[in-house]
């Protein structure tokens, strides 16, 4: 295989269990690709769209998915470990479970996002779009949420301890049981039009 890919369309192949290190692809379209137990380290995604497509198990470490459109796809019990999925979007994919170790999630568009359960803990996620995504007792301790859309999200139970809220779209939350450390809950008050004096 090429290093760098662009501009292909791979629809109905089978991957299943390749090992893909420091590879490219860019503009590249997968529909109905089986990635099940693909292992992929360093490698790059970039401005490329998965329709159908089965993740199933894959293991990602380092590797970057930026301004990617994922469809319908399954990403059952894959883990995705230090990556890069800035400006990427998530519509009507399975993502649980799913295991997160850190990594950049700027901008992604995650609307309506099934995660509960889920940890994202020391997830970079500014200016996310969760809006409506449940969240529910999802970990997201040390997460950066700056800027991110939570409108109308389910983070009951949810542990945001040492997140950052920093103007964060928090109408509508449901956070019954939720936990938070002092700043964002002085953050969640001031959403709710309080007037927090110290």
């Amino acid at each position: 295989m090429n290093a760098v890919v662009v501009g292909e369309r791979f629809i109905d192949e089978d991957w299943y269990g390749e090992q893909l290190t420091g590879r490219t692809w860019q503009s590249c379209a997968f529909v109905e690709v089986d990635l099940t137990e693909v292992s992929t380290s360093g490698c790059r995604f970039e401005n490329c769209t998965f329709d159908r497509c089965r993740l199933n198990v894959s293991t990602h470490d380092q590797s970057a998915f930026t301004a990617c459109s994922f469809s319908m796809t399954n990403f059952f019990d894959a883990t995705l470990d230090g990556c890069k999925l800035d400006g990427s979007s998530f519509a009507r994919c399975t993502l649980r479970p799913l295991t997160v170790r850190g990594g950049s999630w700027w901008g992604v568009t995650m609307v309506g996002a099934e995660l509960e359960g889920q940890s994202l803990r020391d997830v970079r996620l500014r200016e996310a779009d969760l809006s409506e995504a449940d969240l529910r007792n999802v970990d997201l301790r040390g997460a950066d949420l700056s800027g991110v859309s939570l409108r109308a999200a389910r983070l009951d139970g949810a542990d945001l301890r040492g997140a950052t809220l920093l103007g964060a779209d928090l109408g509508g939350l449901r956070v019954r049981g939720a936990k938070f450390d002092l700043a964002g809950a002085l953050a969640l008050a001031e959403s709710l039009g309080a007037v927090v004096e110290t």
